[in-house]
């Protein structure tokens, strides 16, 4: 399993949560259950207040998975996916700028 940040924008005229379909559709994407079913688990989540911005922690198999469940996400706005590595790990090698 590798860790990602998961970075999910909208404009706020498209907010799904406005979405009568679209926001519940999104919550129930997000279930443990069906992240499971793309090789995915969600470690954390949050919302950037007033901004249209969701956070995702998540560990996946790889990166094509992480892009199929993604999807919802991708067609509401935009999703930019980065690799990350824990704060443990960093301190462990000694830095944040020495390979992992």
């Amino acid at each position: 399993m590798s860790l990602f940040i998961v970075r999910h924008q909208h404009a706020a005229e498209s907010c799904p949560a406005r979405n009568p379909q679209m926001g519940p559709m999104l919550l129930q994407h997000l279930t443990a259950a069906n992240a499971q079913q793309f090789g995915v688990t969600i470690r954390g989540e949050g919302i950037v207040e007033n901004a249209h911005t969701l956070y995702l922690i998540l560990d996946a198999r790889g990166r094509d998975d992480l892009d199929r469940f993604m999807q919802p996400f991708a067609q509401a706005g935009t999703v930019e996916i980065m690799p990350a590595t824990t704060c443990e790990a960093v301190v462990e090698r000694g830095g944040c700028d020495v390979p992992g």
